[in-house]
C-alpha cells in the first residue's frame, strides 16, 4: 500500500470517527439525557469537518453524523422491529449526507447550513408515510434559552436558531469575527423577537385532574389483558379530589371488542363522570370491524352524557395502520396489526362544559399542525392522551414530554399530557414541567389549569414562511459563494 493511500485511510477514518463523534453529542442533547449545550457543540464540530471539503467527503460526513445522532436517539425502535429501526437510521442519515453535500465549502456555509437544517427538519416531519419526528433539534432545545422562539415561526425556526448559534461559534473558531457578529445580530433578533411575541390570553381557569393507572412497561396489547388495564384507571381514579372540572385518562385504556356505543365500558364510564360530577375524557379503542378499528377520545358530561368524541387524525405506520399493506404483509404477517386505524377527519378540539378542548393523541403531539389546527378551531386547552406503556426504556417517553412543551410555547396553551405507565404532567405556556409522574406508579396529578385564547404567531403562520425563509438563504448562500469563486453555478442535465 502506497504512502498516499495510507495518508488517505487515515484522513478518512479520523473524518468518520468524527463525523459518528459530532452526531453522538447531538443525541447526547436529546431526552432523555437532555444536556442541550451539547447540540451546540456537536454542530460545531459538523461544520469543521463539512469545511473546505469536495462535495463526496461533504456527504459521507454529513451521513456519519446522521449515524452517530439517530442511532442511539431511536434505539428503542430495535425493540419493535431491527429491520425497520436500520431502515429509518440509514434513511435519514441519507438525508443529513444530502446536506453535507448540498452546503458550500467555503465560509458560506455558515449561512447554508441553518437553512439546509431547517429544510432536512421539513422534510423528516412529513416524509414518508406522513413524517416522523422523532428524535428532533427541536426537542433537544426545550430548555435552551431560545426555546421560546417556537412562538415566532415554529419548530423549525428553533432548528435554525440552533444551528445559527453553532455557527457563531464555528465563525469564532476561524476568527471571523465580523461574520460572527453578523449571525449573532440574527439569531439575537429572533431571540429577541420571542419575547415580545403574542402568546394567548387567559380567559378563566379549570380544575383538571390526571389519571395514572399504573402497571408494568414494555407490554402491549397482544400480552395485556384490557380488563386489567380499564380497572387500574377506575381504581386510580378513586384519588381525584372533587370538585374537579375535567378528568382525563390516557389513550386507548379503554379497549372493546366491537363497538363502544352500548359498551359495558361504555356505562362505567358515564358513571364515572357522574360520581365526580366532572367531565371526564377517556381513550378508547374499538373493533370497527374484523379489518378496521378506531382509535379516539370520548367525552363524558358531569351527568354522564357522551357529548363528543375525537377521533385520532394522524396514526402510526406500521403501529396503528400498515402502508402498501398486500407488499409489506406477506414478509411479517406475524409482527403486524390484524387492523388498521381508520383515521379520523375532524378538527382537533371538542366542545364540553369544561370548555372548547383542542386534543392531541399521542403520536399526533411531535406534530406541530395537529396543535395548530386545535388552536386554530378555538382549542382553549390542549390534552394529550398518550400510551407509552408499550415502548422499552424512557426514550420515546421523554420526547413526547419534550413535544408537549413544545406545543405548549408554540400555540401558548396549558397542555395536560396522561399516560398510563408514565409520563404524566401538566405543562403550561412558558414549557415548565408541573407533577410529572413517574414511571408504572399509579397517580394522579391534579391542578387548576388556565383556559386561553388567541394566537401566536406560529399558530397564525404555519411552516411555510420558514420554508421559504430556509430556502432563500441557501441560494443566497451559494450565489455568494459562486461569486466568491469566480465560478458559477451551472445546472446540467
Amino acid at each position: 500500500m502506497t504512502s498516499r493511500a495510507v495518508r488517505w485511510l487515515r484522513t478518512s477514518g479520523w473524518a468518520a470517527a468524527g463525523a459518528l463523534g459530532a452526531g453522538g453529542l447531538v443525541a447526547l442533547s436529546m431526552p432523555p439525557w437532555g444536556w442541550w449545550p451539547l447540540a451546540v457543540v456537536g454542530l460545531v464540530a459538523l461544520e469543521r469537518l463539512l469545511a473546505d471539503q469536495p462535495v463526496g467527503a461533504r456527504f459521507w460526513r454529513g451521513f456519519g453524523f446522521g449515524v452517530g445522532w439517530l442511532f442511539p436517539a431511536t434505539f428503542w425502535m430495535v425493540d419493535f422491529s431491527p429491520p425497520g429501526y436500520l431502515a429509518v437510521v440509514v434513511v435519514f442519515s441519507a438525508l443529513y449526507g444530502l446536506v453535507g453535500a448540498a452546503c458550500p465549502p467555503g465560509r458560506h456555509r455558515w449561512a447554508a447550513l441553518p437553512g439546509l437544517f431547517v429544510l432536512a427538519g421539513a422534510i423528516r416531519w412529513r416524509w414518508p408515510f406522513g413524517g416522523v419526528p422523532l428524535a428532533t433539534l427541536p426537542m433537544s432545545q426545550v430548555d435552551s434559552p431560545w426555546a421560546t422562539t417556537v412562538r415566532l415561526l415554529g419548530p423549525l425556526l428553533l432548528v435554525g436558531v440552533v444551528v445559527g448559534v453553532a455557527m457563531v461559534g464555528a465563525a469564532a473558531v476561524e476568527r471571523r469575527w465580523r461574520a460572527g457578529l453578523v449571525l449573532a445580530v440574527v439569531v439575537g433578533g429572533f431571540w429577541g423577537a420571542a419575547t415580545a411575541a403574542p402568546a394567548g390570553t387567559a380567559v378563566g381557569t379549570i380544575d383538571v385532574a390526571v389519571v395514572q393507572g399504573g402497571g408494568p412497561q414494555r407490554t402491549r396489547a397482544v400480552n395485556t389483558d384490557p380488563r386489567v388495564v380499564f380497572e387500574r384507571h377506575l381504581e386510580a381514579s378513586r384519588q381525584v379530589r372533587p370538585p374537579v372540572d375535567l378528568v382525563v385518562w390516557p389513550e386507548d385504556v379503554v379497549d372493546v371488542p366491537g363497538l363502544f356505543a352500548g359498551s359495558e365500558q361504555q356505562r362505567r364510564l358515564a358513571q364515572l363522570a357522574r360520581v365526580l360530577d366532572a367531565t371526564l375524557v377517556a381513550g378508547v379503542v374499538e373493533d370497527v370491524s374484523a379489518t378496521a378499528a378506531a382509535n379516539f377520545a370520548a367525552v363524558f358530561a358531569p351527568d354522564g352524557t357522551q357529548v363528543g368524541r375525537y377521533d385520532k387524525v394522524r396514526l402510526v405506520p406500521f403501529g396503528e395502520y400498515v402502508p402498501l399493506r398486500s407488499l409489506i404483509e406477506p414478509l411479517a404477517p406475524e409482527e403486524l396489526p390484524v387492523r388498521d386505524m381508520r383515521p379520523g377527519t375532524g378538527p382537533a378540539v371538542v366542545d364540553s362544559p369544561a370548555g372548547r378542548l383542542g386534543v392531541s393523541i399521542s403520536w399526533e403531539i411531535f406534530f406541530e399542525n395537529r396543535a395548530r389546527d386545535a388552536i386554530g378551531n378555538g382549542g382553549q386547552v390542549l390534552l394529550n392522551p398518550t400510551n407509552g406503556s408499550s415502548y422499552w426504556l424512557t426514550i420515546v417517553q421523554t420526547q413526547q414530554i419534550a413535544s408537549s412543551r413544545l406545543r405548549a410555547m408554540e400555540t401558548g396553551r396549558w397542555v395536560a399530557q396522561a399516560a398510563p405507565t408514565g409520563f404524566s404532567a401538566f405543562i403550561d405556556p412558558d414549557g415548565n414541567v408541573h407533577q410529572r409522574t413517574g414511571v408504572s406508579e399509579q397517580k394522579v396529578i391534579q391542578a387548576p389549569v388556565e383556559l386561553r385564547t388567541g394566537h401566536t404567531l406560529a399558530t397564525h403562520l404555519g411552516p411555510w414562511p420558514m420554508i421559504a425563509l430556509a430556502l432563500a438563504l441557501v441560494a443566497t448562500a451559494w450565489g455568494f459563494h459562486a461569486r466568491s469563486t469566480g465560478r458559477p453555478i451551472r445546472l446540467r442535465a
